[in-house]
């Protein structure tokens, strides 16, 4: 379902699949083969939402921002890199990640936290707010710790898996 939210649309890029189960509301930009998959919730409604081309977010996942207000001086969007796989109810929240990263399952990531290009979060993993995790790297555990370099084959499979979920997104809309 894609709803809008004071006056504010949704934008959809090319050849983007969200399932009938999903929810997208409000100011959320989606860009080209980007594939939202059941009952995952993408809710831009005190902030914006960037999604960037070739990502995927997966079944139950919910992505949303940060307002400013007593508690909170300024507010926070969402922005999510290109070829990125965020993996199955995943909470990604009012930070920024960077291309080619994987989001473990049920993985958490908050306000104003940055993943740069090419990081991997393990399954379950939480990054508290404001963190910063470096490019390159495997980072696991609650809070999230850097563990050690990825290798050339853990980075190839990074751009495997969004190359995967684009072929399979194209499959869903073929019907």
């Amino acid at each position: 379902m894609i709803r809008s939210f004071k006056n504010q649309q949704p934008v959809m890029g090319d050849n983007v699949y969200i399932d009938e189960t999903a929810v997208v509301i409000g100011d959320v930009t989606i860009g080209d083969d980007v594939s939202i998959w059941p009952t995952t919730v993408i809710r831009g409604d005190v902030e914006s939402i960037t999604i960037g081309s070739g990502t995927n977010v997966q079944d139950g996942s919910v992505l949303h921002v940060s307002h400013a207000g007593d508690y909170s001086d300024k507010s926070h969007p969402l922005k999510i890199g290109k070829g990125v796989t965020i993996g199955h109810r995943a909470v990604v929240h009012a930070c920024t990640v960077g291309d080619y990263c994987l989001i473990g399952i049920g993985a958490v990531i908050l306000d104003d936290a940055v993943l740069e290009d090419y990081v991997l979060l393990g399954a379950g993993a939480l990054v508290p707010p404001g963190k910063k995790l470096e490019s390159g790297y495997l980072y696991v555990g609650s809070p999230a710790k850097q563990v050690r370099a990825l290798k050339d084959s853990e980075k190839q499979f990074l751009e495997y898996s969004c190359k995967h979920y684009i072929e399979l997104k194209d499959e869903y809309l073929k019907g």
